[in-house]
């Protein structure tokens, strides 16, 4: 029973916490910046008195910034309000063991009004509209996320106290593929992927990437809500393994002036019974549906850029000839188009090489959806493939600004059919917010530069 596999169903979890295996169930929901926020509640508590009806947050969990500050413009939760609660409903088809933490299982909450509504606002229920509108279709969404990160020597702590400055990084030189410069670190990323595995999450590789320290641990596609809800625990996880070891890592979309951190998004459809719909006799092996939906990528890119950056950081990954794209197009297995088609038959699918590492996966994939849904039901046409050099190209660009993205969003017709006004509101005034404190603040880069030369 101590090696029962993910997810754990309450029957087994009751005989862990009787065996003494188990003492602590972690009840996490995820914030607009993409992070676990929750309690640990003791498992005996979880049993008795959560598991029949469900534990309280406080809203404010919705309307804060990265910092966790109270800040203005928002609908659902504000001082005016009282920052009253919300609750947070296991879904228990997450619960699962976290080997990374003795004693220890999570469970990932729909976040809820005390009437029982969605919070339409919240990540996790965003995403689930954009899959009701799938379902009633007849359709689902199959989805893997590419998560890369810097890992440095230096702790968390020793990171803050140097502010983040000077950092010394994992490895030394581009270790993309290289076998030798992994095993440097691979004490580190065999405890993250064996620690992801033993959540229930399905590994299939490790390899290095070009900036200094940067590496990428990649698991099996699943469907949309699934990758999601692993995707947000990896990367909570992966911080706590290294903090464990001494070490730290970041998924910051640009750290500094080398590659930055990616987060390719891959996304298909089916049918809800296995049907296979984006495969075709079309050119490259389409149907005229994954024409239509990738159609539906291109049209929407732009005014749904805030979905995949949402952040000051995220814009700077923005560079070209940097494998983060700058153009609005397609292209067959085409890595300078910001949406690259791979694969064939069974494992058609388009990327969209657009996010950052910070992207809220939640909120990005919900965008995907949405995108493709306006291809399809208004039967877009598809342009033909980009070839060649699309850094190069007279393509549209992608907003190169959160200001620029925010401003496209919240004008977005596609936006607002598709999430509704709460939801744009709510995440308008986050990028307010956050390009509002970035516009007041004094960098280091200013003092460089002004200190005595200006």
């Amino acid at each position: 029973m101590s090696n029962s596999p993910a997810p754990l169903s309450v029957d087994q979890l009751r005989e862990l916490v009787d065996r003494g295996e188990i003492d602590t169930v972690v009840l996490a929901m995820t914030d607009m910046q993409g992070r676990l926020q929750g309690k640990r509640l003791d498992a005996r508590h979880f049993l008795d008195d959560v598991l029949p009806h469900h534990a309280e947050a406080c809203n404010y969990l919705l309307a804060v910034d990265v910092e966790m500050s109270t800040v203005d413009g928002y609908a659902m939760s504000s001082w005016e309000t009282g920052y009253g609660d919300f609750t947070l409903d296991p879904d228990l088809s997450t619960l699962r063991r976290t080997p990374w933490q003795p004693g220890t299982a999570l469970v990932l909450a729909d976040v809820r009004w005390e009437d029982g509504s969605p919070v339409a606002a919240s990540p996790r229920q965003v995403l689930r509209a954009q899959l009701d509108r799938l379902a009633a279709r007849g359709l689902t969404a199959m989805v893997g996320t590419e998560l890369e990160f810097i890992v440095f020597r230096d702790s968390y702590e020793q990171a803050w106290d140097k502010g983040y400055d000077e950092l010394v990084p994992a490895n030394q030189y581009n270790v993309d593929y290289s076998l030798l410069g992994t095993a440097r670190v691979e004490p580190l990323l065999r405890a993250i992927r064996t620690g992801m595995s033993g959540a229930g999450m399905r590994v299939e590789s490790a390899k290095g990437e070009c900036n200094l320290g940067q590496h990428e641990i990649v698991f099996r596609y699943a469907d949309a809500l699934t990758t999601c809800d692993n995707h947000g625990l990896y990367k909570n996880g992966a911080k706590e393994i290294a903090a464990q070891q001494g070490m730290s890592l970041t998924f910051m979309a640009k750290y500094d002036q080398r590659e930055g951190n990616s987060c390719h998004i891959h996304i298909s459809l089916r049918g809800t019974d296995g049907e296979l719909v984006f495969a075709g006799d079309r050119p490259h092996g389409m149907s005229a549906m994954a024409e239509h939906f990738l159609a539906g990528q291109l049209a929407a890119l732009r005014e749904l850029t805030l979905l995949f950056a949402p952040n000051i950081n995220s814009y700077k990954r923005f560079v070209p000839g940097s494998f983060a794209p700058t153009a609005v197009a397609w292209g067959r297995d085409n890595r300078t188009c910001a949406l690259r088609l791979v694969g064939k038959g069974a494992g058609l699918r388009v990327e969209n090489r657009v996010p950052g590492g910070d992207v809220n996966p939640y909120l990005a994939v919900a965008g995907l959806i949405a995108a493709g849904l306006h291809g399809i039901d208004n039967e877009l046409p598809l342009p033909e493939a980009l070839t060649g050099n699309a850094y190069a190209s007279d393509a549209e660009r992608v907003p190169t600004t959160l200001r620029e993205a925010a401003e496209l969003f919240g004008a977005s017709e596609i936006a607002r059919s598709a999430f509704g006004d709460e939801v744009v509101e709510h995440y308008v005034n986050a990028a307010r917010v956050e390009q509002a404190a970035f516009d007041a603040a004094v960098t280091d880069w200013e003092r460089v530069r002004g200190f005595e030369r200006l």
